[in-house]
């Protein structure tokens, strides 16, 4: 069941949502509420719910069986901030 809430927000920031609803097609209601869905812990980020450049990503790199992916990462991390410089 939904219930109406009001809430004291600036005006820029509720400017600026109503655009960004607009681009995204969505109410500002609904945006609102699946914020509080996701802090509240009530709504997890499913898949389906990447960002597009993440969606077209996935899937796309397949590792040879042989990769050691612990070692490649120590490696890695070694160089990045243990090498003299």
């Amino acid at each position: 069941m939904n219930t109406k809430l009001t809430l004291t927000i600036e005006r820029s920031v509720i400017e600026k949502a109503k655009q960004y609803s607009r681009e995204k097609g969505q109410s500002l209601s609904g945006i609102v509420e699946n914020y509080l869905k996701f802090v509240t812990g009530e709504h997890k980020i499913a898949a389906s719910d990447s960002a597009p450049i993440t969606k077209s990503l996935r899937g796309t790199f397949k590792s040879p069986d042989s990769l050691d992916y612990k070692k490649e990462l120590s490696d890695s991390l070694s160089k990045k901030y243990l090498q003299d410089g």
